[in-house]
């Protein structure tokens, strides 16, 4: 549970299939509401990666009492690659 208005930091690690962190290319960082309804898109650039660790620092909403993110980039061949998750926000 976060608190609105703070700043979380939202973290994936993209693994292949036998468990090797991997760069893709292109990544987006796409935050969702409870309704899946988009709020906004990040295009990441090298700073937020670490070898195939990405992040970014958010400021969560005062209107809203969850956000879903989604990681997603391409990779191998151009296939799609991602990693979802929730957080849950409070107004104290």
């Amino acid at each position: 549970m976060a608190l609105a208005g703070d700043t979380v930091r939202l973290k994936c690690h993209f693994r292949t299939f036998e468990g090797q962190l991997v760069d893709p290319v292109n990544v987006k960082l796409t935050i969702y509401d409870a309704n899946k309804q988009q709020i906004e898109q990040i295009t990441l650039t090298d700073t937020n990666k670490d070898n195939g660790v990405y992040f970014y620092d958010y400021v969560l909403p005062d209107d809203k009492q969850e956000i879903i993110f989604e990681f997603r980039g391409l990779y191998n061949n151009e296939k799609p690659i991602l990693s979802r998750g929730k957080v849950k926000i409070q107004f104290n």
